[in-house]
């Protein structure tokens, strides 16, 4: 296979990132593995972290800047520029996919991947859109019309697309970056605990605020450090808007503002896991077998996916949940509480491991589009 190119489409969070770039790091090994040379392009927001993100990995070629914008469900005047910006993101698209013809795109999904996939369709270019989260988002939506291959991390997201498309939907599960299959406890706990010992008789609480931070977590952490030092050895990222809790100094609390390349050995000497309830970072959690408590973000400012995943979790007992006014200091010390038995943890645990089957989605992706490339090869 010669000079073949694979686009990848998505961006705007690291959410619509990190597992296309996981895809990738699959891709690249499998096509190494079957002596297939590939070159892989991405495209993404022209401005915002994704050019970074990318092309930090190594894990792509090339990274191409693309106008993007975000139709939002309430009248903002926001609307009408990023109009004209989609506008131009589909004339951008356009031309660099007929300079580049790619064998497929591949969309991670997010607004920025609407403009790549309409154009890829008008180029008949096979596209391949896949969905974290439990319930579709208004951008896999639409890249769904113009999809050969539509894939989801749950099968019960399956109900969520017409009957039409039922034939096109394939579950995969979530993709998860290569690191996390081979992380390590003791690795972890040596990058966290260096400077300073921890009391190895409490269990470890890694608390996940995100990159940039989830502050009603951090409220709820600092309103309650002395309960959870007193029970646990806290471990808290605290995203950089709350960086100033790096500062705090207090008996088994660990703050770091951000942890980017030990995050998998982190998790993995984890106990119990309180977090938002991002698509990746739950899967990534659940590839680790941790129990987890979950605080998803709700209300107007968001769509509900993340308490629809949550909520998913929590069914299949590989989470418990405080959504809305139940996540305050009585709940959040219950639950805690309750996750400090470890029978409890082991049975969440294996419930996690149930949730993941054994496979790794990314690989299984990464198959999907070799197998697609080979068939359009044969016609």
């Amino acid at each position: 296979m010669k000079n073949v190119t694979v686009v990848f489409a998505g961006g705007g969070t690291g959410g619509h990132i990190y597992p296309g770039l996981a895809v990738a790091d699959a891709l690249t090994a499998l096509a190494k593995e079957q002596g297939k040379a590939l070159r892989l392009v991405w495209l993404g927001n022209s401005s915002g972290m994704d050019r970074n993100i990318v092309e930090k990995s190594g894990s792509v070629d090339c990274f191409y800047g693309i106008p993007s914008g975000k139709l939002r469900r309430y009248f903002s005047l926001k609307n009408v520029t990023d109009v004209c910006k989609i506008f131009a993101g589909c004339v951008v698209s356009f031309f660099r996919l007929l300079q580049l013809r790619p064998a497929i795109l591949f969309s991670k999904g997010g607004f920025v991947s609407v403009p790549p996939c309409f154009a890829a369709r008008l180029l008949h270019i096979p596209v391949f859109t896949h969905e974290c989260d439990f319930t579709p988002g208004l951008a896999t939506r639409l890249n769904s019309r113009f999809a050969s291959k539509i894939l989801v991390s749950y099968e019960e997201t399956k109900a969520f697309f017409p009957e039409g498309k039922q034939t096109q939907l394939i579950v995969t599960g979530n993709p998860v970056r290569p690191v996390f299959y081979t992380a390590q406890s003791e690795r972890g706990k040596q990058f966290l605990f260096k400077e300073r010992s921890c009391d190895a008789a409490k269990p470890l609480l890694l608390v996940l605020g995100g990159s940039l931070g989830a502050h009603q977590i951090n409220k709820l952490v600092t309103q309650n450090l002395n309960w959870l030092c007193e029970r646990f050895t806290v471990v808290h990222q605290t995203g950089k808007a709350d960086e100033a809790l790096t500062h705090v100094s207090h008996a088994d609390y660990y703050p770091y503002a951000f942890i980017y390349s030990e995050m998998c050995d982190v998790i993995a000497a984890a106990d119990i896991v309180l977090s938002r309830a991002g698509a990746n970072s739950i899967w990534e959690c659940a590839v680790l077998s941790k129990p987890m408590l979950l605080i998803p973000l709700c209300g107007s400012g968001t769509r509900g996916d993340q308490v629809d995943n949550a909520t998913f979790f929590a069914k299949q007992g590989a989470a418990r949940v405080l959504v809305g006014d139940d996540a305050d200091a009585q709940h959040l010390q219950e639950e805690l509480t309750a996750l400090r038995d470890e029978a409890q943890r082991r049975a969440m645990a294996a419930s996690c491991a149930s949730l993941c089957g054994g496979a790794q989605p990314a690989k299984t992706i990464a198959q999907l589009i070799l197998e697609n490339i080979e068939e359009k090869k044969s016609v």
